[in-house]
């Protein structure tokens, strides 16, 4: 078995599990440069990627090509080849520790210095802007951004006009985040994701010291990267906002709930109902968008108690009459489905936030009796 205590993922578990499944069900024969490419992305340090460039390469004596190493004469295992060996490091990743940052050192532990405060508002830009940058680097702006190549004479796009175009704020590259103000950064935040695209793949251009080019772009698992690293950065501000990862609003900065909440939402998403699905991914969305105000999370409640009324015979057969009305009681006396003079108006906007996650876990509650009766026949 591979040894994992010297690695270090700085990837989701997940993510490197399903790339690195791309490229043993491809059977591209240049799989190890494609390996050696993600597990250089994937793993901090080079730990990795020189323990796979040191296997002999010559493919186990198995029906199996990615399958373990056949024993020789004496039962004994034969030494892992590079395929072999990559089969096991994806089978075994939820095993391997995240990358954290360093441990404190001996001043922080004995106090010598000051503990360190929270992150200030330019400290998180910064970092965005980091990222950013180590992004670009890697390819993953190629797409929009172009790459500059010493055999090919042509005029690449101008960064700062895909930026314009989409935001509508010139000058925006470089990046000089001293210089946004909130709803700058958190507009460039959102756009990203839009633009970033993982290369699959590399190649080194040797002629005057060309550099790498990057091939074979795809924004799933950009996206999954970019949104896993960047709400570790707002949490770590403790910014009360993060990227959704599902639904109508992903990509897009949502404030953030608790993990029942979200575990929630993830899945009541999940509904095969395409038309509930889209209902209610909307209502989440109208609900959670940053910035929400009473009107959104007024009519997020309303798609939600439409979903609700459409089951109430569902729900009356399950609770029985009259209790079925309890449900919609709320919504339809406290101004929220219909607005006129007999109905109370005068009541803390924090209900809303209630009712709408009462709504919420109601329609899976309702799912979940629906799926019941049907595989009952």
């Amino acid at each position: 078995m591979i040894d994992l205590s010297n690695y270090e993922l700085v990837w989701p578990a997940d993510l490197f599990i399903a790339e690195g499944n791309h490229i043993a069900a491809s059977g591209r024969r240049d799989w190890m440069s494609r390996a050696q490419w993600l597990l250089t992305e994937a793993f901090q340090g080079s730990s990795a990627c020189s323990d796979f460039d040191d296997l002999p390469t010559e493919a186990p004596k198995s029906d199996d090509p990615w399958g373990q190493p056949a024993p020789n004469a004496w039962g004994q295992a034969r030494v892992l080849t590079q395929h072999a060996w990559f089969r096991e490091l994806i089978d075994r990743a939820t095993e391997i520790r995240q990358f954290t940052e360093p441990r404190p050192y001996w001043p922080q532990r004995k106090a010598v210095t000051s503990p360190a405060a929270p992150a200030r508002p330019d400290s998180v830009r910064l970092g965005f802007a980091r990222l950013i940058t180590e992004l670009e680097g890697k390819g993953y702006l190629v797409e929009h951004f172009g790459e500059e190549c010493v055999d090919v004479d042509e005029v690449l796009p101008d960064p700062a006009e895909v930026l314009e175009l989409r935001l509508g704020i010139g000058q925006l590259w470089p990046l000089k985040p001293q210089e946004w103000d909130e709803d700058t950064f958190f507009g460039l935040v959102e756009v990203f994701h839009d633009l970033v695209s993982r290369p699959r793949d590399r190649s080194y251009h040797n002629w005057n010291q060309c550099g790498w080019h990057h091939q074979e772009f795809h924004t799933g698992p950009a996206r999954v990267l970019y949104r896993w690293r960047l709400n570790r950065l707002l949490a770590g501000a403790g910014l009360h906002y993060r990227l959704a990862d599902e639904g109508e609003d992903q990509g897009r900065l949502v404030a953030v709930t608790d993990d029942a909440r979200a575990d929630l939402v993830h899945r009541v998403l999940a509904v095969a109902d395409p038309d509930i699905q889209q209902r209610t991914a909307h209502a989440i969305a109208l609900y959670r968008g940053r910035g929400a105000a009473i009107e959104e999370k007024r009519s997020a409640i309303i798609a939600l108690a439409g979903i609700l009324e459409e089951r109430r015979d569902l729900i009356r057969a399950e609770l029985g009459k009259p209790d079925d009305g309890a449900l919609f009681m709320i919504a339809n006396k406290f101004e929220i489905r219909h607005r006129d003079a007999s109905q109370q108006e005068d009541y803390d906007p924090a209900f809303l936030d209630w009712i709408f996650w009462w709504y919420l876990a109601t329609v899976e509650l309702t799912t979940t009796l629906a799926g019941r009766q049907q595989a009952n026949g």
